[in-house]
């Protein structure tokens, strides 16, 4: 095992090439070496969405919660960025739903902020805290009102949300409601499931 076979394995998932990948893996490797950015093989490859290299990494014990100095794993990666296909390997995996990024977010947070409607149903299928509330003081519906466009996917993240037991009363740190946020930014469809919800 050598510190050049460790740093070329993150390289070459990093970019994606299956085949250097695959013959590294061949090799007296640590496939959960780490660069100066704490960034490993896997979470390398999770961040171009390389799913033939991923599956190379998984299939040869790479931890699907390994985080990076920035606290990203390859399971929160695919959240924030909707790789579907990534959150299922991750949680096939093993996945913690409960880990969290450097927000104290969960990844069903980094998701309903970005209207990921798919990764968001995903989620809920798994035993996420739907109420968590990160260090910011939102929770995963708070998020989808205050960061959202009001549009299709983050109408429907709520939705999704609300009928998976998002609490509507849930302020934040400023005892702003959900409701509030969503009248203040005139999303009339938010409004609407709300006003129901409650």
């Amino acid at each position: 095992m050598t510190n050049s076979k460790n740093s070329e394995l993150i390289i070459a998932s990093g970019k994606g090439n299956a085949e250097a990948v695959r013959s590294l893996l061949k090799q007296d490797i640590y496939i959960h070496a780490q660069d100066k950015n704490g960034c490993c093989a896997l979470v390398a490859a999770a961040y171009g969405n390389h799913l033939e290299v991923i599956d190379l990494l998984i299939a040869s014990g790479a931890d699907v919660n390994m985080k990076d100095n920035s606290l990203q794993s390859a399971y929160l990666i695919s959240t924030s960025e909707g790789y579907t296909d990534l959150l299922k390997k991750t949680l096939a995996a093993g996945a913690d739903v409960h880990s969290t990024d450097s927000y104290n977010g969960t990844g069903l947070i980094r998701a309903a902020d970005r209207g990921h409607v798919d990764i968001i149903r995903e989620l809920l299928k798994t035993e996420i805290r739907i109420n968590h509330i990160n260090n910011i003081g939102w929770t995963a519906l708070l998020e989808a009102i205050i960061l959202g466009d009001g549009g299709k996917r983050h109408t429907e993240t709520v939705r999704l949300l609300l009928d998976a037991g998002a609490d509507p009363h849930l302020a934040d740190k400023d005892g702003k409601s959900p409701l509030a946020h969503a009248k203040n930014r005139q999303f009339n469809e938010i409004i609407k499931l709300l006003e129901e919800a409650i």
